[in-house]
Order: structure tokens, then C-alpha cells, then sequence
């Protein structure tokens, strides 16, 4: 048998081992493995296991992905999503539409201190959606903003998903990060714009809720310092260049520790919960990791980077046609599987073809992880959907898919102009040392 066909092969068994349901990490690399073993030989493939899986869990670089987790897990546990939806809603709530832009701001800085878009989604659809059904939101509506808002934690830095990006690509992380925070402020804004549109064309769809003092906005403020002084502290670290990603992770996770216990916000028990809660999530990670590695030797062998790359640039569309066929293609994945396996699975292979296009690796990483949180919330399936319906078990999933349809469009607009103006996501990273 060629080495196509068994690329061929290789690509049919992982997807099959998907729809039954195999977790991802497992399928990649078993189907790595015996892929491997059928070219080279048993003895070599059993020995890459070991040798993989042993190399990645002790690498210095790796440890930037469970110290974020554990950094997002204090955070979490100790309430901040309640207390930033809190103080947002104090200074926006009483316009139209005025909790749905308290939700995106407070969703927006979440995000940048937890890191994960499924965790935003699923903190907010317990925070903020009681409060928006309570003043009369319609669900589709309340349901909608927090699915969107929830993908803002793939952007805003310290996100896992560019973090594993970075590595992949053997890209700098600090610099992935800083080029995330633009966009992501540029996702915000459109977003809150998004929900001024909705206002214009439907005035009475979103009521306006109690208007507040202003001695009780600013009370709410107090509570936010920690959030924002401990954001201020990790990326200020990184930019300055004061510490290595991997040491901003463990400052981020000890700083979220001790403001967490001086405010007495977690127990001994809430501090169990969130180091169990990191490890049950970066041994996920690390799984899925470890079986793309296995599965990207087997690709190597097979030579089928390399092959894609010359089938690519030899159809005669130009490199912002090849660009648009891989955005396609992401978005067809978001509706098979979640972001962190899509980024693994599809970079080693499209990342060659990238640079030879002459495309900017960090440009391209987050153009990338925009579309893949694009495919968590667009219709037929959507994880960031998913999980807002697990947690809000009366509403179905045609209403949370109305719901986020608007920003579907936004998000869409938001990619064309990243693509046409890539200094929106270059300026911060070429301005560092």
C-alpha cells in the first residue's frame, strides 16, 4: 500500500473513531501509532510513545497550559464572574439592551483571566441569564450574547488555545498573546455594537432595567480591583518581558491564589475543588497533545504536509483563495469537534502551507483561533451552544441559535476586516522588545 493511501486510511479511521465517540486525544494517537508502526516498524512506534509522551509532560515550555488553568480555576471559584457582572450592570443595566452589554463587558474580562471560552459560557449562563430573564430578556437574546460573549476567552491572553498554538508552531507565546488583546477589545466593541442594532431595529425586544446611583456604581467597583490588578500584572509582566510565559502562568496562578484568601473568597475546600478542577482539565489537555504529536509523526512519514502544500499552491486561486478554503474548512470542523482538538489536529499539517504563502505566523494564529471560536457558537452544532444548554435545560437549541445568529454576522465582518488590516493584531506584538 502507498503512503497516500495510508494518509488516506489514517485521515477515514481517526473520523470514524470520532463519531463513536473515542476521545480525541486516544483516536490521534492510536491511528498514529499503528500508522507509524505499519511504515517503520512496531519496535520504533512502541518506543515513540514513551519517548513522546515523557518529552511533553516534562517539557519547561508545556507548563504555561496547567499553571493558566490553575490561574482560571481561583478565579472562577472564587466568584469573580458574579462580581464583574455585578459592577457592569450597576453602569450599563438601566439603558436598552444595557444587560446584554454588561454581560459582553464582564464576559470580555473574564475571559482574560480564565482563558477558556466554554468556561466563560458556561460561568455567565448561571450568572448573568437569571438577571436578563428577570427584567424580561428574551431568551434567545440572553442566551445568544452569552454564547458570543463566551468565545472571547480564546482570545484575550492568557488563552490556552493560543498558548498550545504557540507551541505547535514554535511561535512566542508573549507575543500570540499580546497580538490577541486588539482583536479581542475589536470583538467586544462590535459585539456591544451588534446589540445597539438590535435596539434601533427593535425597540421595545430589550427592556431597560433599575437605574443605579452613582455611589452604588462606584461601590460596585470595588470589588473589581483583584480581577483587573491581577490581569494588569500578567500582561504587564509578559510585555515588559519581566518573566517567560511559563513564569507568567505561575505568577498568575499564585497571584489568583493569594487575592483569593486575602479577600476570603476561597476555602480550604473551594481550593481543593479548583486544584482538582486544573488537573481533570490539563491532563485533557496533555492527552490530546500527546496523541497529535503521535499522530503529526505519523503525517510526517506519510510526507502529508508537504503533499497538501504543493496540491494547494498549485490550483492557480491566489493565497487569499488558499486562506479562504482553510477558513472553510475550519468552520465545517467547529461543528465536529471543540477548539483545542481542531487547533492540535489541523495545524501541523496547514502550518507549512501557511509560511509558504508567506502569511505572518502570528497574524495567522489568530485569525485561525477567531475562526475555530466562530465554529463554536455557528449552527447546526456549536460546543459554546452546547454547554449554555446544559446549563439552561428550558431553552431549546433553535432559540439559543437564533439567538446568537446576529453575531454570527458580526463575527463573520470581524474576520474579513482582520484579514484585509492584519495591524490590528501586529501592532501590539512588533512593538515589544
Amino acid at each position: 500500500m502507498s503512503t497516500d493511501a495510508i494518509a488516506v486510511l489514517g485521515f477515514v479511521t481517526l473520523f470514524i473513531l470520532m463519531i463513536l465517540r473515542v476521545p480525541v486525544g486516544m483516536a490521534m494517537g492510536l491511528v498514529g501509532v499503528t500508522g507509524y508502526s505499519y511504515i517503520v516498524g512496531p519496535g520504533p512506534a512502541l518506543k515513540l510513545i514513551g519517548q513522546t509522551s515523557m518529552r511533553t509532560v516534562t517539557d519547561y515550555t508545556f507548563g504555561v497550559i496547567p499553571m493558566f488553568m490553575l490561574m482560571g480555576a481561583f478565579v472562577s471559584i472564587s466568584g469573580v464572574s458574579r462580581e464583574l457582572f455585578r459592577a457592569a450592570n450597576a453602569f450599563l443595566g438601566h439603558m436598552r439592551g444595557g444587560l446584554g452589554v454588561a454581560t459582553v463587558v464582564a464576559c470580555g474580562g473574564f475571559a482574560a483571566i480564565c482563558g477558556s471560552s466554554v468556561a466563560t459560557a458556561a460561568t455567565f449562563s448561571t450568572v448573568a441569564y437569571p438577571e436578563m430573564r428577570r427584567y424580561g430578556y428574551p431568551q434567545a437574546f440572553s442566551t445568544g450574547v452569552i454564547a458570543a460573549g463566551g468565545t472571547l476567552g480564546a482570545m484575550l491572553p492568557p488563552s490556552t488555545v493560543l498558548a498550545v498554538y504557540a507551541i505547535i508552531t514554535q511561535q512566542d507565546i508573549g507575543k500570540l498573546f499580546m497580538a490577541g488583546i486588539v482583536p479581542g477589545l475589536l470583538a467586544m466593541l462590535m459585539y456591544v455594537l451588534t446589540i445597539a442594532i438590535i435596539v434601533k431595529v427593535k425597540p421595545n425586544l430589550l427592556p431597560a432595567g433599575d437605574y443605579k446611583p452613582w455611589r452604588e456604581r462606584f461601590k460596585g467597583l470595588k470589588d473589581v480591583w483583584a480581577p483587573l490588578l491581577l490581569f494588569a500584572f500578567v500582561i504587564g509582566g509578559l510585555y515588559g518581558g519581566l518573566f517567560t510565559p511559563t513564569e507568567a502562568g505561575g505568577m498568575g496562578a499564585g497571584g489568583a491564589f493569594l487575592l483569593g484568601v486575602i479577600r476570603g473568597k476561597l476555602s480550604r475546600a473551594q481550593i481543593r475543588e479548583a486544584l482538582l478542577q486544573a488537573t481533570r482539565t490539563s491532563a485533557a489537555v496533555f492527552t490530546v497533545l500527546i496523541g497529535a504529536l503521535l499522530f503529526g509523526y505519523f503525517l510526517t512519514i506519510t510526507e502529508t504536509p508537504q503533499k497538501l502544500t504543493e496540491y494547494l499552491t498549485n490550483l492557480g486561486i491566489g493565497r487569499y483563495g488558499v486562506l479562504a478554503l482553510i477558513m472553510v474548512m475550519y468552520l465545517v470542523l467547529g461543528c465536529l469537534m471543540d477548539a483545542m482538538a481542531m487547533i492540535i489536529l489541523t495545524v501541523p499539517i496547514i502550518f507549512p502551507l501557511i509560511t509558504k504563502l508567506g502569511f505572518d505566523p502570528i497574524w495567522f494564529g489568530i485569525i485561525i483561533v477567531m475562526t475555530v471560536e466562530l465554529g463554536l457558537i455557528h449552527p447546526p452544532v456549536g460546543m459554546n451552544v452546547f454547554v449554555i444548554k446544559s446549563v439552561v435545560k428550558e431553552v431549546s437549541f433553535t432559540t439559543i441559535f437564533k439567538g446568537v445568529i446576529p453575531f454570527v454576522i458580526t463575527d463573520l465582518l470581524r474576520l474579513i476586516i482582520l484579514i484585509a488590516f492584519p495591524i490590528i493584531a501586529l501592532w501590539l506584538p512588533g512593538r515589544m522588545g
